[in-house]
């Protein structure tokens, strides 16, 4: 039985979208080349990123361990992680990694070396083609808004595109909702969680 696959959307998906939204044709080929074609494709991989940075649902991973170099004691920055931070229930306030020379730092104590492996919280970075369909209506929908912002200059397209953006990210906001299982009572994965009454679960309170 074959599936239909319409809820997978390529970079070629997303630039012609934009194009038709700019009032330019269709393009067959991400040909950059072509100078609208490239501020387009330009335009959305920077969206992509900066909506990633924000941290998500289906781009976290918390508990990831990273591991030394067993000779130079340094960790390497995975070239797709956006940001790493280690997981505050299991080091607190033991070290404060940033990013420095493709590698990690640690602030709190001044070196690049690492006496042991950290459990760390990491927002990765993915290809457009992998993203979940909400969160790629959203960064198309606002790429297109800034793209109409450099090669068209209409204020009413702009307000008009601006609404859509506000629409795609609504959705995705819903999508990271259901996704997320996100309560009041802290992460799922942290140990001061909070687990309220269940009949089930009776003889375990």
């Amino acid at each position: 039985m074959s599936f239909p696959t319409y809820a997978v959307s390529t970079e070629l998906d997303a630039v012609n979208q934009i194009l038709s939204s700019v009032g330019q044709a269709p393009v067959t080929t991400l040909d950059l080349q072509n100078p609208e074609v490239a501020i387009v494709l330009n335009t959305l991989r920077e969206v992509s990123r900066m909506v990633q940075a924000e941290g998500w649902t289906f781009n976290t991973e918390r508990h990831y361990e990273l591991t030394p170099d067993s000779v130079t004691g340094e960790i390497l920055f995975p070239t797709n992680a956006l940001s790493i931070d280690t997981n505050r229930y299991s080091h607190y306030a033991d070290y404060d990694p940033v990013r420095r020379d493709g590698k990690l730092y640690d602030r709190q104590n001044h070196t690049y070396e690492w006496s042991q492996a950290i459990d760390a919280d990491i927002i990765w970075y993915f290809e457009f083609s992998d993203l979940p369909p909400a969160i790629q209506q959203y960064i198309t929908a606002r790429a297109a808004r800034l793209c109409a912002i450099k090669m068209v200059g209409d204020k009413e397209l702009n307000a008009l595109l601006g609404e859509q953006e506000s629409i795609t990210r609504a959705v995705a906001l819903e999508y990271e909702c259901q996704q997320g299982d996100y309560t009041m009572f802290g992460f799922r994965d942290g140990e001061d969680y909070y687990t309220s009454y269940q009949p089930f679960q009776a003889l375990r309170r």
